[in-house]
């Protein structure tokens, strides 16, 4: 009995996120550990030496139809709000130029590419977040098919987990309900990035922040961020 129990604690460190080396919480914003995310409040500083920002063109139809397929389970008026306008602002901005230049651009090392890329260029990398076509899911759809349950677990660190196996995502109420939407957006396409098969060092590191699920996570809430910014100055 004592062997199992230990098995079981190691299979949920693994796909959780929490406040040690491998965790997270509220007052640290790195993303941690397994198939699980925290959202970041901020970006990483921009690499030295990264090769010029070029223009990548205009953002094509299917980024224009972009949308998404949501069941939400154990959200109460206010938190289905919230996410709902979140996964609203990530639909907006897969839509820009800016994201698509973005993802286009991003450079780890000096050169363009993204951590753990399982071998794809940042322009393919791109495309397949635009189709959509989830691993348990594989139809290019254009939409991101979101299976989403809040918990309450208020004695863990655990922000949030999922399984490759599955496509829902469970988010801890303890911290979700003190989240911004651009930090539920972050946390949201973060751990949609894994059901698209993306994945990342179960340790943390520098170079985790580069790898797909990190990345866009940090994108996500900086272009969002930086959305509401400019909706409140034209105010």
């Amino acid at each position: 009995m004592g062997k199992i129990l230990t098995l079981l604690t190691l299979m949920l460190t693994l796909v959780s996120c929490n406040n040690t080396p491998e965790q997270c919480d509220s007052t640290n914003t790195k993303e941690l550990t397994g198939t699980a995310a925290c959202t970041p409040e901020s970006t990483p500083p921009a690499e030295d030496n990264a090769p010029p920002i070029v223009d990548v063109g205009d953002v094509p139809s299917e980024g224009q139809l972009f949308n998404a397929n949501v069941t939400l389970t154990n959200f109460n008026p206010a938190q289905e709000e919230k996410v709902l306008a979140a996964i609203d602002f990530i639909k907006k901005i897969i839509k820009t130029k800016e994201f698509k230049e973005r993802i286009y651009n991003f450079t780890y090392n000096g050169k363009k590419q993204f951590v753990d890329n399982k071998g794809l260029s940042n322009e393919r990398i791109y495309q397949i977040l635009l189709d959509g076509a989830e691993t348990l899911i594989p139809e290019v759809d254009n939409e991101m098919d979101l299976d989403l349950e809040l918990y309450t677990s208020n004695f863990t660190s655990t922000v949030g987990y999922t399984y490759p196996n599955v496509i829902r995502i469970w988010m801890n109420t303890k911290y979700f309900n003190n989240y911004t939407v651009a930090q539920v957006a972050g946390n949201v396409f973060h751990e949609w990035s894994h059901k698209l098969g993306f994945e990342h060092a179960s340790s943390y590191s520098k170079s985790r922040d580069s790898s797909v699920p990190y990345a866009i996570g940090y994108l996500m809430v900086e272009l969002i961020n930086k959305e509401l910014a400019a909706q409140q100055a034209g105010e």
